[in-house]
């Protein structure tokens, strides 16, 4: 993938166009410029339940799992009310909910593995974000 540099200004303007998480910057630029969509090879992931939640790019369904074995304890948590849940306590990122077990940063895309409801099998979180957008 290649890097552009923008100033501030630019970035606010372009985040301000993201109409929702599932819509990347790329996104953006290709429908300022005139460009067709990008295809990513995978269906576009839309909220049907405005319960699921929506971290860049990915949907997690209500009822998502997610779990994490770390120094000798397996960690539970589950999408609930659009957000991530550990514990009792709602986290607005993967990684913020990887932090409060380490204690020290961790990127969360690596450090979780989900299950969605209706599939079969457990995926790192990391190999259901968007490619090249």
């Amino acid at each position: 993938m290649n890097t552009i540099e923008i100033d501030f200004e630019v970035f606010k303007a372009i985040t301000a166009r993201r109409k929702s998480e599932a819509v990347s910057e790329n996104d953006v630029l290709r429908e300022l410029l005139s460009l067709p969509p990008k295809h990513t090879g995978q269906p576009a992931r839309v909220a049907n339940n405005p319960r699921d939640w929506i971290t860049k790019g990915v949907t997690f369904p209500e009822g998502t799992e997610f779990r994490k074995t770390y120094k000798g304890r397996t960690y539970t948590a589950r999408v609930e009310a659009s957000a991530i849940v550990l514990d009792g306590k709602k986290y607005p990122s993967p990684s913020a909910a990887a932090v409060s077990i380490t204690g020290s940063p961790v990127n969360g895309w690596r450090f979780w593995e989900a299950r969605i409801p209706g599939q079969a099998g457990w995926k790192l979180i990391e190999t259901l974000r968007r490619r090249g957008s």
